[in-house]
This record gives structure tokens, sequence and C-alpha cells, in this order.
């Protein structure tokens, strides 16, 4: 029988990364008026897109309920605004306030200098690499998911 070490084994060290990264990730952002969990979709209205709930949970990869909470409490923050859908009286789209597109600039540069003294020591193309790596990963587990869900 061969001795399964969890600290040689992707799962754990990617784990065990992740968890690091949010940690730091949210002492970035928290001077910025934003939590870490709000990032994926303050990414996604950045560029003043309006997306509707359902289209943020879909693509952010969580429940409708805990995107609803989450969206509730950034309107509560000043965050973002609802406007009604044109194409859908019972659903709004969701779309960044001015005070959050002001804020962004400022948390990106906390969480980019954060990544790089994470990956300090790592070449361009190390990092290349690495996101390559997990790009795929997680495309085969999107898969995996969606395969399991049938």
């Amino acid at each position: 029988m061969t001795d399964w070490n969890v600290f040689a084994s992707p799962a754990p060290l990617i784990n065990m990364a992740s968890r690091s990264f949010a940690r730091l990730g949210e002492r970035r952002v928290k001077a910025h008026g934003f939590s870490v969990g709000q990032l994926p979709v303050l990414y996604l209205l950045k560029d003043r897109a309006a997306l509707s709930q359902k289209q943020l949970a879909q693509m952010v990869k969580i429940e409708q309920p805990s995107m609803a909470q989450m969206l509730a409490r950034m309107e509560r923050d000043g965050l973002i605004r609802r406007t009604p859908d044109p194409n859908d009286g019972r659903s709004s789209l969701i779309s960044l306030t001015e005070t959050a597109l002001s804020r962004l600039p400022a948390a990106r540069e906390a969480l980019s200098e954060g990544s790089g003294r994470a990956l300090a020591g790592f070449s361009d193309e190390e990092v290349g690499t690495l996101i390559g790596l997990l790009q795929r990963l997680n495309a085969n587990l999107d898969q995996l998911v969606a395969d399991e869900a049938d």
C-alpha cells in the first residue's frame, strides 16, 4: 500500500492556495469597500455591463439564493443598482454604481500587488504555464460536474 501524502496531491494544494489567496484578497479589498466574494460580480460588471441575477449566478457558478443575498448586500452598500429589464418585466438588470467603479482601480492595484508577491520567484513563462494548467483543470472540473449532474 502506498502512503498517500496529501501535500503532494493537486487538490489539497490548490485548496490551500485558494484559501490563502482568499484571506489575503479579503484583507486587501476590504479597505476599498468590497469583499473577495464580490470580485467575480465586480469583474463581470466592470465595463458598465448590465446582467440579470440569473446570468450572474450562472457565470459565477453559485446558486440563485446565494447570489440574491450577495446582491442585496452590494445594493445596501451602494455598489450596484437594479433597473427593470426591458425584455422581461419580472426581472431586473444589475450594474455597478459610480461609487463601485471609482473604487475598483485601487482594489485591483491592491490585489495585483498581492498576487505579484505570491508569485515571487516565478518566471513569466511559469506564471503562464500555471494559468494554462489551472484553466484546463477548471474546464475539466466543469465538465465533470456537468456529467455528474446528468
